[in-house]
């Protein structure tokens, strides 16, 4: 992750908000339409490091459309390893 100066960190509350406006809308805009749809105002940039972390995190993956994809499954990741799912 590029080291930048940050204005505003994000709270907790913050971080699990956008977490669930990406699950809802998963595959269907991209970062300031998305950023739009929170159900709470919240600084641009501060959603920007939220982005940047949830993919850092291997939660969300942008396309090559600039679309945001919800990526992170626990429940299947659960399964694959009762399934014999061998991680290094």
């Amino acid at each position: 992750m590029e080291q930048t100066t940050i204005l505003h960190s994000p709270t907790l509350e913050s971080v699990l908000m956008v977490e669930r406006t990406i699950e809802k809308y998963s595959q269907e805009c991209g970062k300031y339409q998305l950023w739009k749809k929170l159900p709470k105002k919240m600084m641009y940039q501060t959603f920007q490091v939220i982005l940047d972390y949830l993919e850092d995190s291997g939660k969300i993956m942008i396309d090559n459309d600039g679309c945001i994809i919800w990526t992170y499954n626990p429940k299947r990741i659960k399964k694959l390893m009762k399934e014999g799912l061998v991680f290094k």
